[in-house]
């Protein structure tokens, strides 16, 4: 007896719908009943939308409309079905998306992200006075607490006005005496979670020690 594998059959053109679907869509056209053909073309949609779970989708117009495109996406644009909506254009099947713009300039310091660079350049262009001393300070304190997420050492005030100067192209300078709050001992700073799982990850560890403590 020989095995196939996935991996020896044509690529899916919708992976999240799964094979057998793809081979559902694609078997509607060997309906020869039309009437049939639009009742089997309705129960495969609601196949796909128990799969995307779409209890939780609020705007249900808009999801079932993609539904009964991404259907024909799968079984061909030439499926004779009656749909709730038009079949969608054979361009829009080969049409490539318009790629997104992207920045064309690096970003000099990840850890602190462009945001920072943007609100460096705009003090760069505000007047001497206090002010700008106090939205500098202001400054000089997130990019601190921006600092300690992704580096758990402590970090000198020095290091944070010498990083705005460089990054300011040596068009700011920190005056002189200017000091930041301490940061208290107890105060923690954590990293943006990004993981697929959201934290529910330690959650569930805690939730079966738990349930292990009660079983014994």
């Amino acid at each position: 007896m020989k095995l196939y594998y996935n991996t020896e059959k044509e690529p899916i053109k919708m992976p999240e719908y799964g094979r057998y679907i793809l081979e559902m869509a694609e078997g509607l056209k060997e309906i020869e009943d039309r009437e049939k053909r639009s009742a089997q073309a309705a129960a495969v949609v609601r196949a796909m939308a128990i799969l995307c779970n779409a209890a939780h989708i609020q705007d249900k117009e808009n999801f079932e409309h993609k539904l009964w495109d991404h259907l024909y996406l799968m079984a061909g644009p030439d499926l004779d079905i009656d749909s709730p909506w038009p079949a969608p254009e054979e361009a829009q099947f080969t049409t490539r998306p318009v790629p997104l713009p992207m920045k064309d300039t690096r970003i000099r310091a990840a850890h602190y992200g462009r945001n920072i660079e943007k609100i460096i350049d705009l003090l760069c262009e505000e007047p001497e006075g206090e002010v700008k001393t106090s939205l500098l300070r202001a400054l000089a304190i997130y990019m601190r607490q921006q600092y300690l997420i992704w580096n758990k050492d402590s970090v000198a005030d020095e290091t944070i006005f010498k990083d705005i100067e460089k990054l300011s192209g040596g068009r700011l300078s920190v005056p002189e005496g200017l000091t930041l709050d301490k940061i208290a001992s107890d105060a923690t700073f954590a990293r943006p979670n990004l993981g697929m799982n959201n934290g529910f990850g330690s959650k569930n560890r805690d939730s079966r020690k738990k349930y292990k403590g009660r079983k014994k």
